[in-house]
């Protein structure tokens, strides 16, 4: 296909722009959708060598149950190891899709094996049925159970965590925030990947030259490209995104969007990664540089010439693996401070961070 004007794909990731999909409304059928996603998720199982996990219910005040999945390393817990450090795992998927099937949380599996931590998937409740304040209470609630059970989980509750990718991602600075304000369990980390910390992208006009109608909406734009243009299709997707989750006319807060946060003082380190090709990567480095301001300690990492989910088209490719490695390896070194259990030096289960 021939991109719009403007548009510099990473080499290794332009053989890739083909496959990208024509765009379609995910929420048009939301049952459809997260049928189809399951459906991806059961013809590639994960990998849990070295893993095991269980999964457990959580009370809300209603009398409903909110399921983590605690994944950790096989042995780990029995009394010979010491306390791991723990990761609460956010999921993407526009706060409407995005679950994992029980027990094959990938990113859940990856981070428990190569920190090593203790990995609590959540799932929170999933747009339009259950909108905001739903999804970030549920992402809250897990953390607080997180922490009050930190000892029969085998978890360092000096060394908590959150992360997640896209929607997750701003579940997890939304989490941060709240943990602070409502002086709850003390993070060590927030790592957050491409996230969506700002409604007000949605609002932002399509890219020049390739819709007709930055106004019009997501699934009437008129394509000028073929319907694959990753930038088009991603700011539209986000538009939905954003309409589901948040009440009928409510305007966002802090916590459904942490760009609205007026005081970003007192957070814990941060780490933020965008990709070049992607609406949310200004609204990022913008959150990044207002952490930075507030005198919270950020990594910054962008993706050259890569689109938002580039890495579930193209995971085999040098980018997306050193793409993952620099996550993961930052997250280890503030859960592993030199000098800590599994520190920095002379551990094998700790790797080169790179800047």
């Amino acid at each position: 296909m021939t991109l719009p004007r403007g548009i510099v794909v990473h080499p290794e990731l332009a053989p890739f722009v083909d496959e990208l999909p024509p765009f379609s409304d995910p929420y048009e059928d939301i049952a459809a959708t997260r049928e189809r996603f399951r459906a991806l998720l059961a013809a590639t199982p994960a990998d849990r060598s070295g893993v095991e996990s269980r999964r457990h219910e959580i009370p809300r005040a209603d009398g409903s149950a909110l399921t983590v999945e605690v994944y950790r390393p096989e042995g780990a817990g029995d009394g010979r190891e010491a306390a791991l450090p723990a990761v609460l795992h956010f999921h993407g998927g526009g706060y409407a899709i995005g679950r994992a099937l029980p027990g094959q949380d990938k990113t859940a599996i990856e981070l428990c094996r190569e920190l090593p931590a203790v990995t609590v998937a959540v799932e929170y409740r999933l747009a339009p049925e259950h909108r905001y304040p739903a999804g970030v209470e549920d992402c809250y609630r897990a953390l607080e159970w997180t922490a009050r059970h930190a000892a029969e989980l085998g978890i360092d509750p000096e060394r908590i965590a959150v992360t997640g990718n896209s929607a997750g991602g701003g579940l997890s600075a939304a989490v941060a925030l709240m943990a602070r304000d409502r002086g709850g369990p003390a993070l060590a980390y927030q790592s957050m990947c491409v996230p969506d910390v700002d409604d007000r992208v949605a609002e932002e006009p399509v890219p020049a030259g390739a819709d007709a109608d930055a106004n019009a909406d997501a699934d009437a734009d008129a394509d000028a490209d073929d319907g694959r243009d990753p930038r088009t299709n991603s700011l539209r997707t986000i538009r939905l995104a954003w309409r589901h989750y948040l009440p009928e006319g409510a305007v966002a807060d802090a916590y459904a969007a942490a760009a609205r946060a007026t005081d970003l003082s007192g957070l814990p380190p941060a780490y933020v990664l965008v990709c070049d090709l992607d609406p949310l990567r200004d609204p990022g480095l913008a959150y990044a540089r207002r952490l930075m301001d507030a005198g919270v300690q950020v990594t910054v990492r962008n993706v050259p010439g890569a689109w938002h989910g580039f890495e579930l088209y193209a995971p085999e490719t040098r980018l997306a693996k050193e793409t993952a490695a620099h996550r993961t390896g930052h997250l280890r070194a503030a859960l592993y401070p030199a000098g800590s259990d599994g520190g920095s030096s002379g551990s094998p289960l700790t790797g080169p961070v790179r800047p």
